[in-house]
């Protein structure tokens, strides 16, 4: 093709020719060879193939260190060996900040989201943030699974054994310490991963809260009251009479959920819907990459909750609860107890079930928690699936586009 008086290859070419509106024949070997350059620019795609797979690389080519001599082609650039920190720990992590997304690593309980995260942090420089409202309690160790002294030695985790368990730990208080820490996390260089399976920190996290009133210590004792006397269903159904769209979003097996909204609505005399649609959304940026982890099969997944929690009762399950119930500070209704696994132990310690009969409970009250996460997750959009040993090459792979 001929531009004024000069040949070159292909109307697409931002180096001799203005730029076209799109392709109209291809005559890159129609020109004859007295008149085609010696040394064709590429094209812009593939400039662009080129140059991802330079960062890649680890370094550019003009400054990396393995640099000898000219390479041997255009396209072809000297292998470099990759100059980036390999290892977790905070002080070998690049002194530059982070400017990347934050990461999602989000599952049902049982799926393998801690050893998936530790894996990943043998590759590259993260800090974890944990996403759990069970984890942030101390003294709540074997039952909910926390990672272990020599794994959070290993790795920085954050968010974990911050609140006694006689205290409360609010959606509105995640939001503020996660977005602290997601900050000093990439101020150090590293990659935040926020890894757990509380759907309603990471919504709070990634699109905002709604303004609420404070609990009011009265009501909510006359709302346990009536829990206490006419269950959850009723209260659910009470719900559903005031603020339909709220009962249709909360499981009538959630009673902390159940008795704030009922909680919300009488203080207010606003259904709990109408506020949720009036928060004021305020998106992480950019917007995080995420991932759900999760096996294919259900009964994979099943049969992995009823192994764990038998190397819960094997490990001590029992005597921890049992040290927690003779704090006086502690009750039985209170969001640390009412944690899955704690609530059959407690009540097996109480007489109403035998060992059998609370095994079998605590099994069926997780893999409850599990359905009710799954359903949450495949209403998530933007996510990565991740499944099987293929999981840590998936991540990776998305990671580093």
């Amino acid at each position: 093709m001929t531009w004024g008086r000069r040949v070159v290859c292909c109307a697409r070419c931002r180096r001799y020719c203005r730029r076209s509106t799109g392709w109209r024949s291809s005559r890159r070997w129609s020109t004859p060879a007295k008149t085609r350059r010696r040394t064709l620019p590429r094209p812009r795609l593939a400039a662009s193939r080129w140059n991802r797979r330079r960062r890649r690389a680890g370094a550019r080519w003009t400054n990396s260190p393995a640099r000898r001599g000219p390479p041997a082609s255009r396209s072809t650039p000297s292998p470099v060996r990759s100059t980036r920190p390999r290892s977790p720990a905070c002080s070998t992590v690049a002194e530059t900040p982070y400017r990347g997304p934050a990461v999602f690593l989000m599952g049902p309980t049982g799926a393998g989201k801690t050893r998936l995260a530790l894996a990943l942090a043998a590759r590259c420089p993260v800090e974890v943030i944990s996403v759990d409202s069970a984890l942030v309690y101390r003294g709540l160790d074997i039952g909910t699974a926390k990672p272990s002294p020599a794994e959070r030695a290993r790795v920085a985790h954050h968010l974990v054994d911050i609140r006694d368990p006689g205290e409360t730990y609010s959606a509105a208080e995640f939001r503020a310490d996660a977005r602290a820490a997601i900050a000093a996390v990439a101020a150090r260089g590293a990659v935040p991963l926020l890894v757990g399976g509380t759907g309603l920190y990471f919504r709070a996290l990634d699109e905002g809260l709604a303004e609420l009133p404070a609990a009011d210590a009265a009501l909510r004792a006359e709302l346990a009251q009536e829990l206490a006397r006419d269950g959850a269903a009723a209260l659910h159904a009470r719900l559903a009479a005031v603020d339909p769209a709220a009962a249709a979003r909360i499981h009538p097996n959630d009673p902390q959920r159940l008795t704030r909204a009922l909680e919300v609505q009488r203080l207010t005399g606003r259904p709990l819907s109408e506020l949720w649609a009036e928060r004021q959304l305020a998106p992480l940026t950019p917007r995080p990459l995420k991932f759900v982890v999760a096996p294919t099969e259900r009964r994979d997944l099943h049969a992995a909750i009823a192994a764990r929690f038998d190397d819960m009762l094997e490990r001590g399950f029992v005597n921890e609860v049992a040290m927690l119930r003779r704090r006086a500070s502690l009750a039985a209704d209170m969001p640390a107890m009412r944690t899955v696994g704690y609530r059959a132990i407690w009540r097996y310690l109480d007489g109403e079930y035998d060992f059998a009969a609370m095994r079998e409970r605590g099994v069926i009250d997780t893999r409850q928690l599990a359905k009710r996460q799954l359903t949450w997750l495949r209403r998530e959009r933007d996510c990565t699936w991740l499944a099987g040993e293929a999981a840590l090459a998936t991540l990776l792979g998305v990671m580093a586009r």
